[in-house]
């Protein structure tokens, strides 16, 4: 299903059933998995590694080299997941030497027309990133995280699995697990419950999410007294010791809680 308008260099690898439109162009070191359809006018750069059954919308460009003045033109790629949705004018900027020389979009993500994703950065599975989102480089976006549209994301920013980031936010801070984030600058709003609740997370299990971030953000402590006393009045569970390792490890700082 490759139409004859379409440009495809002989050494790339295009599995079977895959739907190439017109006027698409792919260059020579490309993979394209089984069941993916590409739309006209996009552009598949060198290094594009692409999973089974995606849908490429007409205008992006998957894999140019990154807007880093830093890169020389070393070989690196862009790996996109099975089920993954780029639509309209996307943009995938490939890896670099100096981190990780791959830029990573995971699994039955959304990544909606106009949004950027910039060099090493790695964004999880089950991700939905709304239009016009720009992710500057090295970002890392976990699982089930939401970005609102229109947001623009800083460099080294982290942003945890199950987060809600409201469009139009400038995201200077990392973003923890299980969070909302709105306003500006980027607060603490409360957690994304109705979120939770869609992925079977027990009414049990968010109630001590709610806890924990009460005294991480509202009880006027700091991080480290917070994190202090959460470990020693909250047992061990698995979204307990995610928000205290994510927060451990945020290397920009957390965002804060609203009017601290």
């Amino acid at each position: 299903m490759i139409q004859p308008l379409a440009y495809i260099h002989p050494q790339a690898r295009i599995a079977d059933n895959v739907v190439i439109e017109p006027f698409v162009t792919i260059h020579k070191d490309v993979e394209i998995g089984e069941g993916t359809w590409v739309g006209s006018n996009s552009v598949i750069m060198d290094g594009a590694r692409i999973g089974k059954n995606c849908r490429i919308f007409p205008g992006a460009v998957v894999s140019a080299p990154p807007q880093d003045l830093k890169y020389k033109g070393e070989p690196s790629t862009v790996t996109i997941g099975d089920n993954t949705v780029i639509r309209e004018c996307v943009t995938l900027n490939r890896g670099t030497a100096l981190d990780k020389n791959t830029t990573t979009i995971g699994s039955n993500c959304l990544l909606m027309a106009y949004v950027h994703v910039a060099h090493d950065c790695v964004v999880g599975n089950n991700v939905i990133i709304a239009n016009s989102v720009q992710l500057a480089g090295h970002i890392n976006v976990y699982d089930h995280a939401f970005i609102g549209g229109t947001s623009a994301v800083h460099q080294f920013v982290e942003i945890g699995a199950h987060s809600m980031i409201s469009g139009g936010s400038l995201v200077r801070k990392d973003v923890p697990p299980y969070t909302k984030a709105g306003r500006e600058p980027l607060s603490y709003i409360g957690i994304n419950s109705v979120g939770l609740r869609r992925r079977g997370f027990s009414a049990e299990t968010i109630n001590e999410i709610q806890e924990i971030y009460r005294i991480i953000f509202l009880k006027k402590y700091n991080v480290t007294k917070a994190l202090d006393i959460i470990e020693a009045e909250f047992n061990p569970t698995v979204e307990r010791d995610e928000i205290i390792n994510f927060v451990q490890n945020s290397q920009r700082g957390i965002m804060k809680g609203f009017g601290i």
